[in-house]
């Protein structure tokens, strides 16, 4: 009885120690052992709320504006939005003092879920005449793609509509800004843009 006590004990604790939390996002590495890169996802695909993660609070909670939450009021998300971990847009370089962004184009993942990733593309916002690049990446994880991508070049070939739905979205979902589309850049261009930025703790 006790050794099966002590078997049901340690299959919880394996359990909810292998289980990634909030708490361990500060120091998730932003490159798995096989040089994959790593998402946080935020926002999970198809929905609305504007969700972001607090490293203070070590929390996801929905972004307020006017003391409210924070909803896109246009179309949801294409993809799922997130962050590269353990990078950090330094301002004083010209970032804007965040973790690098990043929209996984792939089936919803829910909030707090990361995903390996495969850069391959970044898209070049002008917000607020500021640059603002966000990353375009696919799951390293074949059964998790639901569009066959290798690079930018066969994005861009392949699928040149979802480029066009990519660039609506983002200069329209928020209706308090004036966002436009100066151009993308392949998938050189977006692993230099983490790489860039990587602060690992």
């Amino acid at each position: 009885m006790k050794i099966f006590r002590f078997t049901i004990y340690l299959g919880i604790f394996l359990i909810f120690s292998s289980c990634k939390t909030p708490e361990d996002l500060g120091k998730l590495p932003t490159k798995t052992s096989n040089g994959n890169y790593r998402a946080v996802i935020e926002i999970p695909a198809g929905t609305n709320k504007k969700i972001e993660y607090h490293k203070s609070k070590k929390k996801f909670l929905v972004d307020q504006r006017d003391g409210k939450d924070r909803i896109i009021n246009f179309l949801p998300y294409p993809g799922n939005y997130g962050f590269i971990p353990s990078t950090f847009s330094d301002p004083e370089q010209g970032g804007d003092g965040d973790a690098v962004d990043v929209l996984v184009l792939g089936e919803s993942q829910k909030t707090g879920s990361i995903v390996e990733i495969i850069p391959i593309a970044v898209v070049k916002l002008i917000d607020e005449n500021e640059l603002d690049f966000k990353i375009i990446a696919i799951p390293a994880e074949l059964n998790d793609q639901i569009i066959s991508i290798e690079n930018y070049k066969t994005f861009s070939s392949d699928y040149p509509e979802v480029i066009k739905i990519l660039e609506s979205w983002f200069t329209y979902y928020d209706k308090s800004q004036v966002l436009e589309i100066e151009g993308w850049g392949d998938e050189t261009e977006a692993i230099s843009e983490i790489e860039k930025w990587i602060a690992e703790p």
